[in-house]
């Protein structure tokens, strides 16, 4: 799905409201027909077209981002898919205001990129490489890796974002990301390593193994890299679940 598909940034616009235009035909802002809602909900959903096309040859979502909910952003993937950053990092703990960012890692163009601490890990390069980012895309990075960069580096990160944790939940996909990942049957290079092992690897490393850090990076590189596959997977099904399903009734 992309954003020309959907009507719920829209300011009065539900889900239910949504579903009735695609199944009257109006699958694309092209498509549009005032006829099948209200005098004022169709000059505001013009207006919003006419707006949202312009943000769109800008290649910026951001707009959109704002208005979907948590667990509708995804759809703002497709159309900037080649500028999407996904998003990991590890910590000493839990809790940003007492505990240090150790490793950040960046996948984006089929790349992965990884900061460390006391290396490259710095402010400046993390703002950076997410404003050469069109959206950002984290499991659980709302309540945690998003707030625990912006608290110990005092940046800003204004980057529309996806959090795939919410998508999940709404295809009935909870649990951890390693789970999901088993659910779905997206494999990874090397053993499953918990929080508290990557606490240990860094200390490890303070204390001089450097192979305790290559373990960690390739850890958090991991975690990074199969964001990408898990938002493919999670958009083609909620894009069959929610779009597709409207347009069979059309």
């Amino acid at each position: 799905m992309r954003i020309e598909n959907s009507f719920i940034p829209v300011r009065g616009v539900g889900e239910t409201t949504e579903r009735r235009l695609w199944e009257n035909g109006i699958t694309h802002w092209d498509d549009f027909d005032g006829s099948v809602v209200g005098s004022t909900l169709s000059d505001r959903i013009e207006s919003f077209i006419e707006e949202g096309w312009t943000h769109l040859e800008r290649g910026d979502v951001s707009v959109f981002a704002e208005a979907l909910p948590a667990s509708s952003r995804w759809r703002c993937y497709e159309n900037v898919s080649d500028e999407t950053c996904f998003l990991d990092i590890e910590t000493t703990g839990l809790s940003a205001a007492t505990n240090d960012v150790t490793t950040v890692s960046l996948h984006r163009g089929g790349e992965t990129t990884t900061f460390v601490k006391g290396r490259d890990l710095t402010s400046g390069r993390l703002e950076r490489e997410l404003s050469e980012s069109a959206l950002l895309v984290t499991f659980n990075g709302q309540r945690f890796d998003v707030p625990f960069l912006e608290t110990c580096f005092d940046i800003d990160v204004a980057v529309p974002h996806v959090d795939l944790m919410y998508p999940c939940k709404k295809l009935g996909l909870d649990g951890g990301l390693k789970a999901i990942e088993r659910d779905l049957g997206i494999d990874r290079d090397m053993p499953d390593i918990s929080g508290r092992d990557a606490v240990r690897l860094w200390h490890e490393y303070e204390r001089g193994d450097d192979s305790a850090l290559e373990t960690l990076v390739e850890y958090n590189r991991a975690d990074t890299a199969n964001l990408e596959p898990l938002m493919d997977v999670v958009s083609r099904r909620l894009h069959e679940d929610v779009f597709e399903a409207a347009r069979a009734n059309e």
